[in-house]
């Protein structure tokens, strides 16, 4: 790792406020990044195979299962960049992926390139802007994987939720991230879930009324709406995982296996059911 890329902690201005970068008390060798206060992202320059959060294993598990390691073309979309950890990991799995992270913060982006020991072009290349612009000026069947980890508050308040904004959540955004997949690839959202799931299961509408086939993973106090928490969701044209990487046999089983056990919904459909999708549109309208 260059000189200049040397992950130290600190306290760093960012466009949006501020970044703190602090050792893991639970994992030596590895950093966290709060960004304006909140947990952010783990940074583990030495052990990329390595996440602490656990809804990024719930989706590397997707991938693993998904895309074997000698694939000959991965290209990855990142909608949320903040630390890249994900993005790491792929680079860790899939050496040969190309992949693209969109921020939305050009001071975190400039803090990512220049001290978080990042792969370099063409493994990542990190775009400041907005997803859902970036999302809808990309050229069609450009992707493999798009991945959607993007979080504001949900008001000015100290203490409010972080939430996706609603742009990114509906059937627009849904219908964006299928046409820049190529036939077969794989959308993965991180969904944040209250008690009541009423947020999840309209963006779940979205993506059933979408694509043909879609997996939802948690722990299961989450998928019953005991607590609020993240979710992921995959959602693909064809299917999600291949048998001879393990099948969903073998992803369930990866997903129990994991620090923190998640379960597959076994019916997503009836889930969903008599749910509404969120028509916002992707990109503000001319005059809006």
């Amino acid at each position: 790792m260059p000189a200049d890329e040397v992950i130290a902690p600190g306290v760093f201005p960012i466009s949006s406020g501020t970044a703190e970068i602090l050792p893991d008390p639970w994992e030596p060798g590895t950093w966290l990044l709060k960004v304006n206060g909140v947990e952010s992202s783990q940074l583990n320059p030495d052990t990329p195979e390595r996440m602490g959060f656990e809804y990024m294993r719930w989706a590397a598990a997707v991938v693993s299962h998904r895309f074997a390691p000698d694939v000959d073309r991965l290209r990855v979309l990142h909608l949320g960049g903040a630390g890249c950890t994900f993005a790491r990991w792929i680079t860790h799995a899939y050496p040969q992926a190309h992949q693209l992270a969109v921020e939305l913060d050009a001071g975190l982006a400039e803090l990512a390139r220049t001290r978080f020991g990042l792969p370099r072009a063409p493994q990542l290349k990190i775009r400041v802007g907005e997803a859902g612009q970036v999302l809808a000026s990309l050229r069609p069947d450009t992707r493999e994987v798009v991945v959607r980890d993007v979080f504001a508050p949900a008001s000015p308040e100290p203490d409010a939720p972080h939430v996706t904004p609603e742009h990114l959540t509906g059937l627009e955004a849904a219908r964006a991230a299928a046409d820049v997949l190529v036939d077969g690839g794989v959308y993965l959202l991180n969904i944040g879930a209250g008690p009541g799931l009423a947020s999840l299961r309209a963006e779940l509408a979205a993506l059933t009324e979408t694509f043909a086939h879609v997996e939802v993973m948690a722990d299961p106090p989450m998928l019953k709406g005991r607590r609020r928490g993240n979710v992921i969701a995959a959602a693909s044209a064809g299917p999600l995982v291949l048998e001879h990487l393990g099948g969903r046999a073998g992803l369930a089983r990866a997903l129990r296996s994991d620090a923190l056990p998640a379960t597959l919904l076994e019916d997503v459909p009836r889930f969903v059911a008599g749910a509404r999708p969120s028509t916002a549109p992707l990109v503000a309208r001319a005059g809006n």
